[in-house]
C-alpha cells in the first residue's frame, strides 16, 4: 500500500453537536462553521441527515439510508457545507442509525415492499419480523398498529380509503399509505363484472384485456412462496400487470368509470355497516393486519425501537442488510466528507461487537480505496476496484492479527454505562458519547453531606417514603406489562420451546417462564449483557447471577428451579450431551434477551422512574444513579485517571439531545443540595400559597404532591436569567406546561401516553397557569423570584466550573448546540428549539475586539459583573479551547495528577494538573458556592472568600503560571517544605482558573 495515513483516525479536538431538521439544514450549518472554528471547535457533530419521515425534528426515523434528507438540504448544499468545513480545517462526525428505520412513510420502499409481498419480499429479512408469531391469526402477516380506534369502527367511519394510481391499488388512512397486494386486486376488478360485460359486450377488446389482466393476477405466486424462481416470476409479472392495467385505465373511459365506481363501492357509506364488507374482505387478504395502535403492546410481531410502533428494527447482522444500509455512509467516507461516526443505540443490535468490527473494516476499506484512487489519479472500478478491495482486505486481516484493538476510524458508540460498568474491551470504538462523564461531573456539585436532610424534606413534602431501586424495579415491570408485553410474550414462547426439548425442563409452564423472565429483567443491574459466539464474559456472568439471585429472593413462592433454568440458558450452560444445534438455539435466545433488556431498562428507568423519584432531579440523568447523592472528589479524580489510561479520546458531554435537563438547569438545581433548610421552608410557603389553585379530580387534588415538588424544582432550574417581556414569559409558561404534561405521562402514575387522563392533565396545566400568572398580586411568583436569585447565581458558577472540567479532563469535550451561552432547556423537544447563532457570533466577535482593546484582565472582570447575559461562559470556552488547540498533545496524552488543596475552603475546590514532558497546566474549579458568598450578588473571588486556602504543587521548585482567563502571572510560594499557589491570587478576578506553566 502507498505510505499514507489512511489507517490513522482523525481525532477531534472538540466537537459541537447540531440537530438537523427542516428549519436548520446544511446551509444553516455552513454559515456557523467559521464561528465554531473561532470558538475552538474542530469537528461538527451532526444528527442523522439521511432521508427521514417528512417533518422529522430529529432524523432518527430514517426511511432511506442511501439518500440525503431533502428537508435538510440538497446534494449541492451538503457539498457546500463540506467545502466550508475543509476550508476551516474541520471534520464532520455523523450520527448513523443501524438499529431501526421509520416505517410510517410510504417513502420507505423496503417496508412497503414487505407489506405487499410478505415473507417472500426481497426485504423480508431486512426487518426483524416473526412470520409465525404467538397469535396464530398473524401467521405470515405483519401487525400494522396505525389506527386511532378499533379496526371495525375506523372501517365503518370510512377512514380507510381505497385508491388507484399508476396501475396499482393502495389504501389510505390519513397520512398513511399502504400497498394492496397485486394478486388480491382481482377482487376489485371482478366485482360487478357482469355489468361491465353488458355495457361493453363480451368480445370488446377492453373487456377482453381486463379479463386477461385478471387471469394474470390470479396466476401470480402467493406472498408465502419460497421458490426463488417463482418469487422472481411474481415480481416480474406483477409489474407487467400494473403497466397493462394503468394503460387500460388511461385509454378506456368505460374501464376507468368501472374501476372508479368499484373503488367507491369498496369504500362504503358511513352509517351502512354492510357497505364495507367488500373492503373488509379485501383487507383480510393483505399481508398486513390493521389494528388499533394500543394492540401493539401485546400482539406486535416485528421488533421495534423501544415501544415506538413507527420504528421497526433492522437485522443489520445480515450481511446484505449491512451492505445496503451503509452504501451512502461508506461513499461519504471514501470521498473524505465524513471523518467520524457516532453509532446510535448499540444495545439494540444483535451482536454489537461484530457490527462495530464490520463497520471499522468497511471504513478502512473505503479510506484505502480513496488512497489508491488518488495514487492512480482516477476512480477505480471493475477489476481494478476488485483487486484493490482484495488487497486491502488482506491487509486488514493481517493488521487485526497483529493489533486486535486496531481502530482506523473515529467511532463512538451511544452506550449507557451504569455504576461500575465498563465498555466491553473488544469493541473497536473510542468509547461512548459521554453520558457517564455528564453524571460524573454533575455529582461534584451536589453536597453529599446533605443526603439525609434531603430525604427528610422530600418525604415530608410528598408524605411518602421512596426508594429508587424499588421504583426502578416496579417501573421496569410496568413497562413489560403495559407497553412491551408483546416482546416479553414472544421471548417467553421461545424459552418455552427450549424447555420442551429436555425432559428435565419440559414441565415448566409458559406462564412461569414468562414471569421468571419479567423478574430477571426487572432486576437486571445493567442495560444488557454481550454474550456471543465466544461465550459468556465474566462481567456478564456476574450480572446474570445478580439478577437471578434477586429474582429468587423477591419471589419465594415461585419454584426456584424455574430461575435456575433461566440462569442456565442465559449462561449457555447446556446439559451434558446436548447437540450443537441446541447451543445455537440457546445463543439466539440469549441475544434476543439482550436486545430486549436494554429497551426495557431505558423505558422503565429513564422514561418512567426518573419522573417518579424526584428527590433532587438534577441527578435524574441518562445513565445516572439518582439514589447516590453526589460524588466525592476522590471518585471524580479516580475515574478521570482511568479514562486517561483506557479511553483518552472518549467524548465528554454535559448536555446532549437525550439529556433530561440542560447542563445549566442541572447546575441551578444542584444548588438546592447545599441549602436543604432554605428549600424546605420555601416548599412550605409555596404549598401554602398555591393550595387553593389545585383542582379536585376524582376526589384527589391535581397535581399530586410529587408532581408539585417536581414543578418547583423545574421552575428553580429554568427561571429566566433576565427580566422577560410579556411575550417571552408567555413562551416560558408554555414550555413549562408542555414539560409537565410530558412528565406526568412519562411517570405513568396519574396519566400516560397510552391512556391520557385528560381531566387530570387539564387540572395540572391550570395549576401551572395560575402559578405563572404574571401580575403584582401573585405572591408565589414574588417569593420564587426572590428565592431563585441565589440558585441562579450559584448555578452560573457551577456551570462555569463544570464546563472548564469538561474541557480539561482526559477525553474530548463535546458541546450541545446553544450551550455556549446559558441554556435553560428541558428534555426534548424543548432542547431542539432554534438557537440564536447570530447573537453568539456577535458576542464572540465582540470578545475578540474587547480583548485587543482592553486586555484580558479588564475583560474578565467585566464579564464577571455581567454574568446574566452568558458571555462569560462563551469567553471561558473560547479561552480554554484555544489553549487546548495550542497544547493538543498535552491534553490528549498528558498525565492527570490530582492536586492537594489545603485550608478552610479546601472542600470547595476541584484541582488537578495535566502534564506532558516539560509542559503543564493546572485546573482550578470551585464548587459548593453558597457557603462562599455572604450575599447572592457577590463573586467568589479574592482574599475574603479564599483566605489562606492553597494548592500544593508536587514539585519543590519555584514555578510561574499564566492564567488563561486573565493573563495574570502567579508565582508559586514557599510554605514550609512545599511550594503552593494561593487561591486568593488565582481566583482574584475570575471565578475559575486555567494556568499554564511558563
Amino acid at each position: 500500500m502507498p505510505d499514507t495515513p489512511f489507517d490513522e483516525p482523525r481525532i477531534p479536538v472538540a466537537t459541537y453537536r447540531v440537530q438537523f431538521h427542516g428549519e436548520f439544514g446544511f446551509s444553516d450549518a455552513r454559515q456557523i462553521v467559521p464561528y465554531l472554528r473561532e470558538l475552538g471547535i474542530s469537528d461538527l457533530y451532526a444528527s442523522p441527515c439521511f432521508r427521514a419521515k417528512k417533518g422529522s425534528r430529529h432524523g432518527y426515523d430514517i426511511v432511506d439510508p442511501n439518500a440525503l434528507n431533502p428537508e435538510v438540504g440538497s446534494e449541492e448544499e451538503f457539498e457546500a457545507l463540506i467545502a466550508e468545513l475543509r476550508r476551516c480545517g474541520m471534520g464532520l462526525i455523523l450520527d448513523i442509525v443501524p438499529n431501526h428505520m421509520g416505517i410510517e412513510s410510504p417513502e420507505n420502499l423496503w417496508w412497503m415492499d414487505l407489506l405487499e409481498n410478505g415473507s417472500s419480499s426481497p426485504h423480508a429479512d431486512f426487518f426483524d419480523v416473526d412470520w409465525e408469531p404467538v397469535k396464530k391469526e398473524l401467521k405470515n402477516k405483519v401487525l400494522s398498529p396505525i389506527l386511532g380506534d378499533q379496526y371495525g369502527a375506523v372501517l365503518e367511519r370510512g377512514e380507510l380509503v381505497l385508491a388507484f394510481e399508476e396501475g396499482a391499488f393502495s389504501l389510505r388512512y390519513y397520512d398513511h399509505r399502504l400497498p394492496i397486494r397485486t394478486k388480491s386486486s382481482s377482487a376489485i376488478l371482478t366485482c360487478r363484472l357482469e355489468e361491465l360485460e353488458a355495457a361493453l359486450s363480451a368480445d370488446h377488446p377492453d373487456y377482453q384485456e381486463l379479463l386477461s389482466i385478471d387471469t394474470a393476477l390470479r396466476n401470480l405466486p402467493p406472498p408465502t412462496e419460497d421458490d426463488p424462481k417463482r418469487i422472481a416470476e411474481r415480481f416480474r409479472e406483477k409489474e407487467v400487470v400494473r403497466r397493462r392495467l394503468g394503460a387500460l385505465y388511461g385509454k378506456s373511459p368505460e374501464i376507468r368509470r368501472f374501476i372508479d365506481e368499484n373503488i367507491a363501492l369498496f369504500n362504503g357509506e358511513p352509517g351502512d355497516a354492510e357497505s364495507f364488507d367488500h373492503l373488509d374482505e379485501l383487507l383480510r387478504r393483505q399481508v398486513y393486519r390493521l389494528s388499533h395502535w394500543r394492540v401493539a403492546t401485546e400482539e406486535i410481531n416485528y421488533r421495534r425501537f423501544f415501544d415506538i410502533n413507527g420504528l421497526a428494527a433492522l437485522r443489520v447482522e445480515n450481511p446484505q442488510v449491512f451492505a445496503e444500509t451503509h452504501r451512502l455512509i461508506f461513499r461519504l467516507i471514501r470521498e473524505g466528507k465524513v471523518t467520524g461516526l457516532r453509532v446510535d443505540h448499540l444495545d439494540g443490535l444483535y451482536d454489537p461487537a461484530d457490527y462495530l468490527g464490520q463497520l471499522q473494516r468497511g471504513c478502512y476499506l473505503q479510506r484505502g480505496l480513496a488512497v489508491l484512487e488518488n495514487a492512480a489519479g482516477k476512480s477505480l472500478s471493475g477489476a481494478a476496484e476488485e483487486e484493490g478491495t482484495a488487497r486491502l482486505l488482506r491487509d486488514w486481516t493481517e493488521r487485526i492479527g497483529r493489533e486486535p484493538a486496531f481502530k482506523p476510524f473515529y467511532l463512538i458508540g451511544e452506550k449507557i454505562l451504569l455504576k461500575g460498568e465498563k465498555l466491553p474491551e473488544e469493541w473497536p470504538v473510542f468509547n461512548t458519547t459521554g453520558y457517564e462523564f455528564a453524571n460524573l461531573v454533575n455529582g461534584l456539585f451536589v453536597e453529599t453531606g446533605n443526603a439525609r436532610a434531603f430525604d427528610a424534606l422530600y418525604e415530608r413534602f410528598i408524605r411518602s417514603a421512596m426508594n429508587f431501586p424499588d421504583i426502578a424495579y416496579e417501573k421496569k415491570k410496568l413497562v413489560m406489562q403495559a407497553t412491551m408485553s408483546g416482546e416479553i410474550n414472544t421471548l417467553g414462547h421461545r424459552l418455552n420451546a427450549i424447555s420442551e426439548v429436555n425432559r428435565h425442563t419440559r414441565d415448566f409452564t409458559l406462564n412461569s417462564l414468562i414471569k421468571a423472565l419479567v423478574e430477571v429483567i426487572a432486576f437486571f443491574p445493567v442495560y444488557r449483557t454481550y454474550t456471543g459466539a465466544d461465550g459468556v464474559a465474566d462481567r456478564d456472568r456476574r450480572y446474570v447471577e445478580f439478577a437471578i439471585a434477586r429474582a429468587k429472593r423477591k419471589n419465594p413462592a415461585t419454584d426456584p428451579s424455574v430461575f435456575d433454568f433461566v440462569r442456565k440458558v442465559l449462561l449457555l450452560d447446556l446439559y451434558a450431551g446436548a447437540p450443537e444445534r441446541q447451543r445455537g438455539e440457546w445463543l439466539d435466545f440469549v441475544r434476543r434477551f439482550q436486545q430486549l433488556s436494554g429497551p426495557v431498562t431505558a423505558k422503565g428507568v429513564e422514561d418512567t422512574a426518573f419522573y417518579v423519584y424526584n428527590r433532587l432531579v438534577s441527578l435524574n440523568e441518562v445513565g445516572g444513579s439518582p439514589e447516590r447523592f453526589g460524588l466525592p472528589l476522590e471518585a471524580f479524580h479516580g475515574q478521570n485517571i482511568e479514562r486517561g489510561r483506557s479511553h483518552p479520546q472518549a467524548l465528554l458531554a454535559t448536555s446532549t439531545h437525550d439529556t433530561k435537563r440542560g447542563e445549566d438547569v442541572r447546575g441551578r438545581i444542584n444548588v438546592l443540595s447545599e441549602i436543604p433548610e432554605a428549600f424546605r421552608d420555601a416548599l412550605a410557603r409555596w404549598r401554602r400559597l398555591n393550595k387553593k389553585k389545585k383542582t379536585l379530580v376524582d376526589g384527589q387534588p391535581a397535581p399530586d404532591p410529587n408532581e408539585e415538588y417536581l414543578l418547583y424544582q423545574t421552575l428553580v432550574g429554568t427561571w429566566p436569567t433576565a427580566p422577560a417581556t410579556a411575550e417571552e414569559f408567555f413562551a416560558f409558561r408554555q414550555r413549562i406546561r408542555d414539560y409537565m404534561r410530558k412528565a406526568v405521562r412519562e411517570a405513568k402514575v396519574n396519566s400516560s401516553w397510552i391512556r391520557p387522563n385528560e381531566a387530570y392533565e387539564e387540572a395540572l396545566l391550570s395549576f401551572v397557569d395560575l402559578l405563572l400568572q404574571d401580575h403584582p398580586g401573585n405572591l408565589f411568583l414574588a417569593d420564587l423570584g426572590a428565592f431563585q436569585v441565589l440558585t441562579s447565581r450559584c448555578g452560573m458558577f457551577n456551570a462555569l466550573s463544570q464546563t472548564l472540567l469538561k474541557m480539561t479532563a482526559p477525553g474530548l469535550p463535546d458541546f450541545y448546540q446553544g450551550s455556549e451561552l446559558w441554556d435553560l432547556s428541558l428534555v426534548d423537544p424543548d432542547n431542539r428549539r432554534p438557537v440564536d447563532f447570530a447573537l453568539r457570533r456577535r458576542h464572540l466577535e465582540e470578545l475578540g475586539k474587547r480583548e485587543k482593546e482592553e486586555g484580558l484582565l479588564r475583560l474578565a472582570r467585566e464579564l464577571g459583573e455581567t454574568m446574566g447575559d452568558g458571555r462569560i461562559k462563551l469567553f471561558l470556552i473560547r479561552q480554554a479551547l484555544g489553549l487546548r488547540r495550542a497544547r493538543r498533545r498535552l491534553f490528549e496524552e498528558g498525565s492527570y495528577l490530582p492536586l492537594e488543596v489545603r485550608g478552610e475552603r479546601s472542600d470547595h475546590v476541584c484541582a488537578f494538573a495535566r502534564r506532558e514532558g516539560e509542559r503543564e497546566v493546572i485546573v482550578v474549579a470551585p464548587r459548593l458556592f453558597t457557603r462562599l458568598l455572604q450575599n447572592p450578588a457577590d463573586l467568589p473571588l479574592g482574599q475574603r472568600v479564599w483566605e489562606k486556602t492553597c494548592l500544593v504543587l508536587p514539585a519543590g521548585e519555584e514555578e510561574r503560571y499564566r492564567n488563561v482567563f486573565t493573563g495574570e502571572i502567579s508565582p508559586s510560594r514557599p510554605q514550609g517544605d512545599l511550594r503552593v499557589l494561593l487561591l486568593s491570587e488565582l481566583l482574584a478576578d475570575f471565578p475559575v482558573a486555567l494556568l499554564e506553566r511558563i
